[in-house]
């Protein structure tokens, strides 16, 4: 797949990423991996971990009747004002806000945590943040719309925590990575202070600056970054570890996790179907679908079958799609950040890869 390595060359000099590695597999075995960055190169996965840790766990703990998906959120995280199922807060239907920008309001308190933070101080910020989204009212009744909300999966990260007894980082250990043999795949939490080997970097500033759209949300001092550090900066504030975002991987393990979606390895909740019961949701359970136009994964992956396909972008640059018909896996990863949230290359070069892929395999 020579036109897949131009290609991923070629996003590179067009500036779409500074770093990429891809990895598709295609009936149940790996036929490409390739890119500027080496194969032990991790990425921040960003959104893509509310796939491959929060909904795997949800699914992984719901499977053994650990966890009833139907359960309200306030039966198992005492507090919640939120009155939504789990399984609300998975399909993103339960009336959370999409975002707020809980990292400003700690730049005020706790202006330490930028500069020489204590692990006790993260610790306790970290506490304070879920209290603060614990807090957070609904602006709509659940199941009415479907807004896509970092809120919802941060709080299914500290249910999942709460149910098994054990921190959200442990818990995909124990239940993803070591089952599934994905041994660099896991969080960074900041407290532990881990040397950044083979972390592909993203931005150098902490808090990054505001995304297109968000430019009015917040204005605060700006600090040095890490590299090696969760890019999300309300997952930065949690230690980085999140529901939401704060998993690094490889490409390689991002596409072997979505090979054992595409056999089963997970028990499908609502076998993975689209939610046809909140207007005009994209959303399946955990994932999304594609879009009936300008889908990030191309035109053609998902409709060669009536099973379709699930996937999740992040806003790093990451991706994963699984054509559940194809049996067809594509893990694309990037740093498309490294030049600035306003770098919006990807959004063309996504798509076009997708179809290269399907060039490659067929139909």
């Amino acid at each position: 797949m020579k036109h897949l390595d131009a290609m991923l060359a070629q996003g590179r000099v067009d500036g779409v990423f500074s770093a990429a590695r891809a990895a598709v597999w295609f009936k149940g075995q790996p036929i490409y991996e390739g890119g500027s960055a080496p194969a032990d190169a991790r990425f921040d996965l960003a959104s893509v971990t509310k796939v491959m840790c929060t909904t795997a766990l949800l699914c992984r703990l719901a499977e053994r009747g650990a966890l009833d998906l139907e359960a309200p959120l306030p039966g198992v995280l005492p507090g919640a004002r939120v009155g939504a199922t789990l399984a609300d807060l998975a399909f993103h239907r339960s009336g959370l806000p999409a975002f707020l920008p809980l990292f400003a309001r700690v730049t005020e308190e706790h202006p330490a945590l930028f500069d020489a933070p204590t692990p006790q101080l993260r610790a306790l910020v970290r506490r304070r943040t879920v209290q603060r989204v614990l807090e957070v009212d609904v602006e709509r009744p659940p199941r009415s719309q479907a807004v896509y909300s970092d809120l919802g999966f941060i709080l299914l990260g500290e249910a999942l925590a709460a149910v098994a007894g054990r921190p959200l980082d442990a818990l995909f250990i124990d239940e993803v990575a070591r089952p599934l043999g994905l041994g660099a795949a896991g969080f960074r939490r900041l407290s532990l202070a881990l040397p950044p080997d083979d972390v592909v970097p993203t931005n150098g500033t902490r808090p990054r600056e505001p995304a297109p759209g968000q430019e009015s949300m917040w204005q605060c001092p700006s600090w040095p970054s890490v590299v090696g550090e969760v890019d999300d900066d309300n997952a930065w504030i949690m230690d980085g570890v999140a529901g939401h975002a704060g998993l690094f991987a490889t490409a390689a393990e991002v596409a072997r996790f979505g090979q054992a979606v595409a056999t089963g390895w997970l028990g499908a909740p609502f076998d993975w179907r689209r939610d046809d019961s909140t207007p005009a949701s994209t959303r399946a359970f955990g994932f999304d679908t594609p879009s009936d136009d300008g889908a990030s994964c191309g035109p053609r992956f998902g409709r060669a079958g009536p099973r379709g396909a699930i996937g999740h972008l992040g806003f790093t640059g990451t991706s994963l799609w699984i054509d559940l018909d194809r049996q067809l896996v594509v893990a694309l990863l990037t740093n498309r950040v490294i030049s600035g949230r306003k770098n919006l290359l990807v959004r063309a070069f996504r798509p076009a890869f997708h179809e290269r892929v399907l060039d490659a395999v067929g139909p």
